[in-house]
């Protein structure tokens, strides 16, 4: 009988040890569902939510504590709770929810995969001249200490922020901007939104970043700028009133301490539509073709 049991036993035990057959698929379903959630875990700790997801984890560790301490009150307390906490958790995260569509919509997923129609028109206006003038006014604002917020669109709308201002639509110079942004006028508080080679729309309120990880010296126009960019692809040009410093914003990132000619170099570099880009390498590559058929 003895044996029995311990055969069993044994059988039993190796049933456990034995792995399940991992295809290629389940590893590439696995690999996808790690990068997901290490993604969210990185995303979660830049917000509000990281703090309300360790108070998540606490009740959780007094659930299990309860369960095992056979506390009936507090699991009665805790299951009919958890029987509404879903829609506790959508109202809660509901602004970083937001965030977290709009950017996996500005990652130009579906454009990729289908053919949408492109808004990548809206920048072919976007020429040296704009740029210069952009830079020329920035630097001149700098030196003066004077503040700026100028948002450039790219592929995603502005519309939304731009209805919050003041509607400008005059060709980018640095005259505009200088008189845009001088202190104790009338539109000088607010960003400036940029469409192509013009000034759409003034003193136009921008979203706030919520970044945890924003230094603590930069002010409210800095963290405009980063909001904006986190939300959508526009490129910010910051101009910072208390040290005259330029920063450039674009995708949750900032660049700060720019000069005249890097702040050129990163709008050049930035705000070059794609098209424009692959028409350029394309170009180059026939003119070497046709130089060695010359040759």
């Amino acid at each position: 009988m003895g044996i029995l049991m311990t055969a069993g036993f044994l059988e039993n035990f190796s049933e456990l040890l034995k792995f399940p057959n991992i295809g290629f698929l389940d590893v590439i379903e696995i690999t996808i569902i790690a990068f997901v959630l290490y993604r969210v875990m990185l995303w979660i700790q830049t917000t509000k939510a990281w703090n309300l997801l360790r108070g998540f984890m606490v009740l959780l560790l007094l659930y299990t504590l309860a369960n095992l301490f056979q506390l009936k009150t507090i699991v009665w307390i805790i299951n009919r709770t958890l029987n509404v906490g879903i829609l506790a958790l959508v109202i809660l995260f509901q602004p970083e929810l937001r965030k977290a569509l709009e950017q996996l919509g500005n990652r130009n997923i579906l454009s990729s995969m289908v053919n949408l129609p492109d808004n990548g028109n809206k920048m072919r206006r976007f020429d040296e001249t704009t740029v210069n003038e952009i830079v020329r006014g920035c630097v001149e604002m700098g030196k003066a200490k004077t503040g700026a917020l100028i948002v450039i669109e790219r592929n995603n709308s502005l519309q939304e922020y731009e209805r919050t201002g003041i509607g400008i639509d005059g060709i980018v110079t640095s005259q505009l901007l200088l008189n845009i942004f001088e202190h104790n006028t009338p539109l000088h508080d607010g960003a400036v939104i940029v469409r192509g080679n013009r000034v759409v729309s003034a003193t136009c309120y921008l979203p706030l970043s919520d970044n945890m990880a924003i230094s603590k010296e930069l002010g409210t126009r800095h963290r405009a700028g980063l909001g904006i960019s986190e939300v959508t692809d526009s490129l910010t040009v910051i101009v910072s009133e208390e040290t005259g410093h330029i920063s450039i914003a674009s995708e949750g990132a900032l660049t700060r301490k720019l000069s005249g000619d890097q702040l050129k170099n990163e709008l050049r570099k930035r705000i070059e539509p794609r098209e424009e880009r692959g028409r350029i390498k394309l170009l180059k590559g026939r003119q070497r073709h046709e130089r060695k058929t010359d040759e």
